[in-house]
């Protein structure tokens, strides 16, 4: 019989983290980068890159969610909500090596790195983009700590309440083993079983596969 084991989590909350959001200085950016940005027709599950031919290119998310990918394994990096810009924080990388993708209907418009660097220039909104890069650099050093030198159960128990920390949306038509095997390197059994015991323990509650309430997972196990 597994015996679990209950102690305060050593982990940072994810959804804490996601409270910290800094929205008001993100919609003072968006304010002043769309008028000159271009409007991008999507669709649910849509691929964006970030190079449009030899150009470097700075995403607005005014509505919809999407998940930042990395090209080389399709491993999701991250996940995040309008409002938001995507491109900011990645401007030294190369362009394909990330690709971000819809999860809904989402209203997204472009610009180029160039334009938007200027505009963020001229009207000194050094603020707000600093504190939109802390919150980007804080959810994916999370992300990478929770992810790395730890159990399996450590991770699938912090993606379980990461996955608890999106919207409605994006639960209802993801299943928790796909949510958790596109963020890591766990094979499929390890967490099935995990899962499957923390279900039968009543820690969480789903159904058909998709996570619908989590009650106190331990810490260990």
């Amino acid at each position: 019989m597994t015996v679990f084991e209950h102690q305060r989590p050593f982990f940072t909350d994810d959804l804490n983290i996601r409270n910290q959001k800094p929205v008001h200085e993100i919609e003072q950016l968006i304010a002043w980068l769309t008028p000159i940005a271009n409007t991008i027709e999507t669709k649910p599950k849509q691929i964006i890159n970030y190079a449009d031919s030899t150009e470097r290119m700075c995403f607005i998310l005014h509505s919809g969610s999407v998940s930042l990918y990395r090209s080389v394994d399709g491993m999701v990096l991250n996940t995040e909500s309008a409002p938001f810009l995507f491109g900011m924080s990645t401007q030294h990388t190369h362009s394909e090596y990330l690709y971000f993708r819809t999860h809904d209907e989402s209203r997204i418009s472009s610009l180029s790195l160039e334009q938007a660097n200027k505009i963020i220039a001229e009207q000194n909104l050094w603020r707000s983009l600093s504190q939109l890069l802390v919150y980007t650099v804080t959810r994916v050093y999370d992300h990478c700590t929770k992810i790395s030198a730890l159990s399996s159960y450590d991770i699938i128990r912090y993606q379980l309440y990461e996955l608890m920390g999106e919207t409605e949306e994006i639960r209802s038509k993801i299943t928790i083993s796909n949510y958790i095997q596109s963020r890591t390197f766990l094979s499929r059994s390890s967490v099935m079983k995990i899962l499957a015991q923390l279900k039968t323990g009543g820690y969480i509650i789903t159904e058909r596969g998709l996570l619908l309430a989590i009650n106190n997972i331990p810490l260990r196990y």
